[in-house]
């Protein structure tokens, strides 16, 4: 795998300036997928050492804590870790990222990128994550991505297409199907098993656009434009949902690796 610099480092810190809106409006996630991770480890996250890495405001963390995992939370954005302190304030936080991880060679059971590994240099990470990993610890990487078979979202999907001019993959939140590597950078020399969860949760109309507006897609782009697709994206989804309540449909992908 060919070394390069991390990706497009402007899109990946654009977060700093939306850190409360992304805390309050993006989704959690479900307890099946820690179920999934526990599987896939061979072991309960109770008790486990875990570098929570590109955390984030601590969405995935605070999952992670609720299993009982010993977490330290890894967060490369000022923005992103001031609203994570403020969320989270007995979580240890390290302010850095996954290309070059502060911590000792055989250190941690469990390290985990939740929506978070396409922003590092994957070759590093990965060498990174082998060393600071002990052996038998896992390597866990997942997304949230929005379910497209669903038919409004699909069509939301083609009107993203078209506004941002790219494919449906470089949106930023993902795709359903396809796939199962695909933009993905895995190791090659990590013996990945890939699981999908899928999950619904229920939003007001509000929530729904915020989380929509939080990712780095809207976060990089004219501000006026952004702004003015997301209000006739409103009006579209309130013809879809009268009462205002929107039903978003996710498939969680996972990909873990035991060292």
């Amino acid at each position: 795998m060919t070394t390069t610099a991390s990706p497009q480092p402007s899109r990946a810190l654009s977060f700093d300036r939306a850190a409360a809106q992304y805390a309050a409006a993006r989704p959690s996630y479900p307890d099946a997928l820690f179920d999934a991770v526990e599987d896939l480890a061979g072991r309960p996250l109770r008790g486990a050492r875990a570098l929570d890495v590109g955390a984030g405001t601590g969405i995935a963390t605070r999952r992670l804590l609720d299993r009982g995992a010993r977490v330290v939370a890894v967060e490369p954005g000022p923005g992103m870790a001031a609203q994570l302190r403020r969320d989270l304030p007995d979580v240890p936080l390290v302010q850095g990222d996954g290309n070059r991880l502060p911590f000792a060679t055989a250190s941690a059971d469990l390290i985990t990128y939740a929506q978070s590994w396409h922003w590092t240099d994957p070759a590093r990470s990965a060498a990174e994550a082998r060393r600071v990993l002990r052996p038998g610890g896992t390597l866990a990487l997942w997304w949230n991505v929005a379910d497209s078979t669903v038919p409004w979202l699909g069509a939301q999907e083609e009107r993203l297409v078209r506004f941002f001019g790219v494919e449906p993959g470089k949106l930023g939140r993902g795709i359903a199907h396809g796939s199962a590597t695909q933009g993905r950078a895995l190791p090659p020399d990590l013996d990945f098993t890939y699981r999908r969860v899928p999950w619904t949760r229920s939003v007001p109309l509000a929530t729904h656009l915020d989380n929509l507006g939080s990712h780095s897609a809207f976060l990089t782009t004219d501000d006026e434009a952004a702004r003015g697709f997301l209000a006739e994206e409103r009006a579209l989804l309130l013809a879809e949902f009268p009462d205002g309540t929107v039903e978003e449909a996710y498939v969680v992908e996972l990909h873990a690796a035991v060292r």
